[in-house]
């Protein structure tokens, strides 16, 4: 089941919310790359590239593009004031070392204990593992960014992960179209709703067991 631009754009902003000044904050590909054009000019977030980019921006204007500069998916992006460059070994050195504050990611499948799977489909071409498997161990907090289900109308919140992993237990917040589901030690806490679906329309398309906030928001 495809999602529309509008929906992209309320998962991307309501992410963006989950920044604050000073985060060193790393970008997956796919709806994750949009976070960046709703963070607001006056909060300082450095955003990091696994390609080599410490202070990216969001996606230039139309016509605007610098074929030299992209993220890591091969996207157009910009820079901001006093950003820096390196080669990808040591922008890679900056995850595993733990200087990620958060990595928003996509995924294909994520489990009601926050394991996450967003590498690979058995049987499907693949370009490469990338470095989802060292953001999802290394990152301070994780969150993930995705449809709520797939193509086939099966949820993509798991009670258990059928696709390979990418890591466990892994995943803090996850954001979908239709909720936003905290990972706790007692599972998944559904935390606020997107309009116009309900808190019922959200349990009936996830797999995974939901405890419901006793003050659930709704996103409008």
């Amino acid at each position: 089941m495809g999602m529309g631009q509008e929906s992209r754009d309320r998962i991307a902003k309501r992410a963006a919310q989950e920044l604050r000044e000073g985060m060193v904050v790393n970008l997956g590909i796919g709806i994750p790359t949009q976070v960046a054009d709703h963070v607001p000019d006056d909060i300082g977030i450095i955003f990091h590239a696994e390609n080599g980019i410490l202070g990216a921006g969001g996606a230039p204007a139309p016509g605007e593009e610098d074929a030299f500069l992209c993220n890591a998916g091969g996207f157009p992006v910009t820079i901001v004031e006093g950003a820096s460059y390196c080669d990808s070994s040591i922008a890679f050195a900056m995850i595993r070392r733990g200087c990620i504050d958060v990595t928003i990611l996509g995924a294909l499948e994520v489990s009601e204990g926050g394991d996450l799977a967003n590498w690979i489909v058995p049987g499907k071409r693949v370009a490469g593992i990338g470095g989802a498997m060292e953001l999802a161990q290394k990152a301070k907090k994780v969150i993930v960014l995705m449809n709520h289900v797939n193509r086939q109308g099966e949820s993509k919140v798991k009670k258990q992960c059928v696709l390979p992993l990418t890591a466990r237990a892994c995943v803090d917040l996850i954001i979908t179209e239709m909720a936003v589901m905290e990972v706790t030690e007692q599972g998944l806490l559904l935390k606020e709703v997107m309009l116009p679906y309900t808190i019922e329309d959200v349990v009936r398309a996830t797999e995974a067991s939901l405890a419901i906030h006793e003050h659930v928001a709704y996103i409008p």
